[in-house]
């Protein structure tokens, strides 16, 4: 029943007793310092068994954190953009301003009028569209985009003839 062999151990780093915070740093796919951010529209086009588990989870949690006084959030999709880069309205958004000096140089400042030192290095978060498909995207657009259309005359030509090399043999059971 016993065996005097002793117990392998398993291969790899011990568990983490903070998975999920590693998982979180060590990801950009909408994380920030502060919130991790899922966008509906995936989550609703998960697999059902998936979407059963999120349900689960997040009623879970929602449960375990019902006594806190939860605010309305309010999710801007962002990017990361040079100051430098950036036009009036942008500037304003992150609170910068840019002005010509007595010598003729851009000088960026902040709200406050503090002079910004090295903008061209630094980095902010600026709104931009949201790259994500929602429940209003248009049913017709492919997802992930693939690229420019082709021209008519081309796309004649490519549905004639059948894709050149061989397709790769897939076993029944790999759908």
């Amino acid at each position: 029943m016993f065996t005097p062999d002793p117990i392998p151990r398993p291969a790899g780093p011990p568990a983490s007793s903070t998975p999920l915070k590693d998982y979180l740093d060590h990801t950009a796919l909408g994380v920030d310092r502060g919130y991790a951010v899922l966008p509906r529209s995936l989550l609703e086009n998960m697999p059902l068994p998936w979407q059963q588990h999120m349900a689960h989870l997040m009623a879970e949690f929602h449960r375990a954190y019902a006594h806190l006084n939860w605010p309305l959030y309010r999710v801007v999709p962002s990017r990361h953009e040079k100051l430098v880069d950036l036009d009036e309205d942008q500037l304003a958004e992150v609170g910068a301003m840019v002005e010509i000096d007595s010598d003729g140089e851009l000088v960026y400042r902040e709200r406050n009028g503090a002079r910004i030192e090295n903008p061209e290095t630094r980095t902010v978060l600026v709104s931009c569209l949201d790259p994500i498909p929602s429940e209003h995207a248009n049913a017709n657009q492919s997802t992930p985009p693939r690229g420019f259309p082709r021209p008519h005359q081309q796309q004649q030509q490519q549905s004639q003839f059948p894709p050149s090399g061989s397709l790769p043999k897939q076993s029944p059971h790999n759908w």
